[in-house]
């Protein structure tokens, strides 16, 4: 079966589905909407794992390490828990044969959530990232699969560009490709990363009205920028929920709306963007 919708990047291997989980489930798949959920550390990856063992069909991992998780990182009880509190004072070295096993074990479709993340960081903590990062990159090659990217600038910060330094290293150690998740920085950044065959994906932020401060990224000039053939989808659940269910718990069912968005933004047909957008990730993901 095609499935009408796929979520690239969900996260209902975290603690804030742990009481409905199954349910969640299964609204998205009597929805047509498939799902890929993505690990941020090794507990939260193998549970990512074990899900797809559960689901016949239409329930997909991505396994890796979290730039943030890297060392000390702030503690989000959506993610861990409340008894996760110590992971979060630590946090993990990537360990490239503990995660290649991973792979062996259950429906893994790419490596991530990897890159590079500057809103909370020192030069130590870059440094660590940046280790990680290569060594995600090198099992992504290893395997053969693509990469799952996050990467955030700080704002306040001009003088760095995750985004830049990223594709750096990309560039210097990747013979895959993948997806730059939940985009947020310029059209200069994504016509970078497209020129060099990576795929955008967009959130529910992008029905969000823009910022009255007049910052932040502009994701009508970008979407509409940006071949189609190059976007995918992603809900980033628990987070960032989409209009008109903004402030409440973001799940995998609603990335339809990320796609009216995209759609109304382009001036095309919703069908037509969903169908395309499906294709994309089938492609990129090979499922």
């Amino acid at each position: 079966m095609i499935p009408k919708y796929i979520d690239i990047h969900s996260h209902l291997n975290f603690k804030a589905f742990e009481s409905d989980r199954d349910a969640v489930v299964r609204r998205a798949l009597d929805s047509s909407t498939w799902i890929i959920n993505v690990g941020t550390q090794y507990d939260t990856s193998k549970k990512a794992v074990k899900m797809t063992n559960e689901y016949e069909e239409g329930v997909y991992a991505i396994i890796g390490l979290h730039p943030i998780h890297t060392g000390a990182s702030y503690h989000d009880e959506f993610e861990l828990g409340e008894e996760e509190k110590d992971f979060a004072n630590h946090g993990e070295v990537f360990n490239k044969e503990k995660y290649r096993e991973l792979a062996n074990l259950g429906k893994v479709v790419a490596i991530g959530e990897c890159g590079l993340d500057y809103f909370r960081c020192t030069v130590e903590s870059i440094e660590k990232q940046k280790i990680a990062f290569i060594s995600q990159i090198e099992l992504a090659n290893e395997l053969g699969i693509p990469l799952m990217l996050h990467i955030r600038n700080n704002d306040e910060d001009k003088t760095h560009n995750a985004y830049v330094d990223s594709l750096e290293i990309l560039k210097k150690y990747s013979k895959v490709k993948g997806d730059v998740h939940f985009f947020a920085g310029s059209l200069e950044d994504a016509i970078a990363f497209t020129d060099f065959g990576f795929m955008i994906s967009f959130t529910g932020v992008i029905t969000y009205a823009p910022r009255k401060d007049g910052k932040g990224c502009n994701y009508h000039e970008i979407v509409k920028s940006i071949p189609l053939d190059m976007i995918m989808t992603d809900t980033d659940s628990p987070y960032v929920a989409p209009v008109p269910y903004r402030g409440k718990r973001n799940e995998p069912v609603y990335v339809n709306e990320i796609v009216k968005k995209i759609a109304e933004i382009k001036g095309l047909e919703e069908e037509e963007v969903a169908a395309q957008i499906v294709m994309n990730t089938r492609k990129m993901f090979k499922i």
